[in-house]
């Protein structure tokens, strides 16, 4: 008989997860929520169909364990299979803005295609269409202490 993983069981180890479907996503999103990226990390690469965003992610799975100051580590989120790329309320001119990313859903189309969608902080976002869902996040560095030393705190409505 298999067992289900525990969230306790990633200890230290680097994240690498995949998004087949919306399900899937929303546990990426959890982990993804206040990661912060400047507007030069992004990468639209049309010809291999790939969004790519490099992202500085709040562990929050570190304080589950053992509650401490606030760490980051370094994670690139790709986005295959991807058609098109827009995006609102973000100056692309400007290489070193700084982007908070909320939250990651997905919008469903006919069989299969859709849009994975990056809500921002400040009313940006960004939007994969995307043949089919396909997402991937893996941490890249090793975690280090948040230079604010908190945790956001988004208050409730």
């Amino acid at each position: 008989m298999t067992e289900d993983a525990r969230f306790e069981d990633g200890g230290e180890k680097p994240l690498y997860l995949g998004a087949l479907d919306p399900d899937d996503l929303q546990v990426i999103s959890a982990l993804v929520q206040d990661a912060v990226l400047q507007v030069s990390e992004i990468r639209w690469q049309a010809g291999q169909r790939r969004l790519a965003l490099l992202v500085n992610r709040l562990r929050r799975e570190a304080s589950v364990a053992e509650p401490q100051a606030p760490e980051r580590v370094r994670a690139l989120m790709v986005v295959d299979n991807v058609l098109r790329v827009a995006s609102q309320g973000i100056d692309r001119s400007d290489p070193d803005l700084v982007l908070s990313i909320l939250s990651v859903g997905f919008e469903p189309g006919e069989d299969g295609t859709g849009a994975v969608v990056f809500t921002l902080a400040g009313d940006g976002a960004i939007k994969a269409e995307v043949e089919a869902l396909d997402v991937v996040l893996r941490d890249v560095t090793r975690p280090y202490l948040a230079p604010s030393g908190k945790v956001p705190v988004h208050p409730e409505d």
